[in-house]
């Protein structure tokens, strides 16, 4: 391991972690204003999800030789604000440990690809798009508030990602800093170093929050993690068993869940910066990567305090902006792959909107109903299709 070290691995592994933070995070956020969260416990958040992705992400690159990049599921914490408040942190902790034995269970059974196929892509996808909506449109909802510093990100935006689509986010974070400080007043003279707390929370199990939050965020985890993130490994030539990353994953998300964390997952926005060539010419020396992603990520769990300060810093409204904006592409593939299928797509956009639409019936969130509703009508669409082709013989 130590002739394979290499400069540009530990800097893609760096990179990788500080894109995590820079963008997903602000959607963990937003997700504890929605609960009215304390920073304490918005510190044990963090932590958790960091050094969830931090063990697995070095195990499973140390034992496969290969850059496996783990981190939290981001369109899960998307979920997470569209049912806060009405659901309990203590509910939500609930619904991780529900999801993560169930992902447990399709890993270790081999499942996965038979779960995959259950559910139709396009639904799955519009399903996520409807999800991840709501935050792109709270980025161009600031113009209410903020209108010229919202066209400064927004520029800011399209600028920095024709300049570099890996740094993108990470100068967008710069530019939000400046406008906070120059405009917006926001005082970063109070930034210390500051180590994490843990702070246990006790699970509760509701039906409501089983169907609101845990299978949402199986079906999300699977199709829009999972799934994308052993395509980028595929694509850079790297062929990995999926039972068993699937299984280690679903572990590790189980002692997180206690103290906040959601589930740990495949990572599919970041995983490209560590698996392409630019991470090392060598395709076997790359694995360094995806340690020291892990390594990283392991320092910001530890210092999840001072991470969790820098961020509260900063106004609500840019908050939104910067998560907004970090979402467009992923609102933008999403919508892509849902409405690719045309036979399909009135099943796909029905799931859109439904999930869109924040609606609440017995209790159970908006993402459960789109999913009922797009497999539901897919499924009579493809029956009455087979009839009248059995008629036409």
């Amino acid at each position: 391991m130590l002739k394979d070290l290499h400069i540009s691995t530990i800097t893609a592994g760096l990179v990788a972690v500080l894109v995590s933070y820079s963008g997903p995070l602000a959607i963990f956020f937003q997700a504890a204003n929605s609960a009215n969260i304390s920073q304490e416990m918005m510190t044990s958040w963090v932590f958790a999800i960091s050094i969830g992705a931090a063990i697995s992400g070095i195990a499973l690159s140390i034992y496969f030789r290969i850059p496996i990049i783990t981190a939290w599921s981001a369109p899960g914490t998307a979920l997470l604000v569209t049912l806060f408040p009405n659901l309990s942190l203590n509910e939500a902790v609930g619904a991780y440990i529900t999801a993560a034995i169930i992902i447990f269970c399709i890993g270790i059974s081999g499942w996965f690809d038979a779960v995959i196929r259950w559910i139709p892509k396009s639904v799955a996808a519009a399903m996520m798009a409807g999800i991840l909506f709501n935050f792109g449109i709270s980025a161009f909802q600031a113009f209410n508030s903020v209108p010229v510093l919202t066209f400064l990100m927004l520029i800011g935006f399209v600028v920095f990602k024709a300049i570099s689509k890996t740094y993108c986010l990470i100068l967008l974070v710069v530019l939000c800093s400046i406008l906070s400080i120059t405009v917006l007043h926001a005082d970063f003279s109070h930034f210390t170093w500051q180590l994490a707390s843990p702070i246990w929370i006790s699970p509760q199990w509701s039906w409501s929050s089983t169907f609101s939050l845990a299978l949402p965020l199986v079906i999300v985890s699977l199709t829009g993690q999972f799934l994308p993130g052993f395509t980028i490994l595929k694509t850079f030539n790297y062929h990995v068993p999926t039972r068993p990353v699937i299984s280690v994953l679903g572990l590790v998300s189980l002692p997180i869940a206690f103290f906040g964390g959601i589930t740990t997952v495949i990572a599919a926005i970041t995983a490209p910066i560590c698996t392409s060539p630019d991470a090392h010419p060598d395709h076997n020396k790359r694995y360094i990567a995806g340690i020291f992603n892990g390594v990283f990520y392991l320092i910001g769990g530890i210092f999840a305090g001072s991470i969790v300060l820098f961020f509260t810093t900063f106004p609500a409204q840019m908050i939104a902006i910067i998560a907004g904006l970090a979402l467009l592409g992923a609102i933008f593939n999403s919508l892509s792959l849902a409405l690719e299928d045309k036979s399909n797509i009135d099943a796909a956009t029905i799931t859109f909107m439904t999930t869109a639409s924040g609606i609440q019936l017995l209790g159970i969130g908006s993402a459960f109903w789109g999913v009922v509703l797009g497999t539901g009508v897919y499924t009579l669409i493809r029956a009455m299709r087979t009839q009248k082709a059995r008629r036409e013989l």
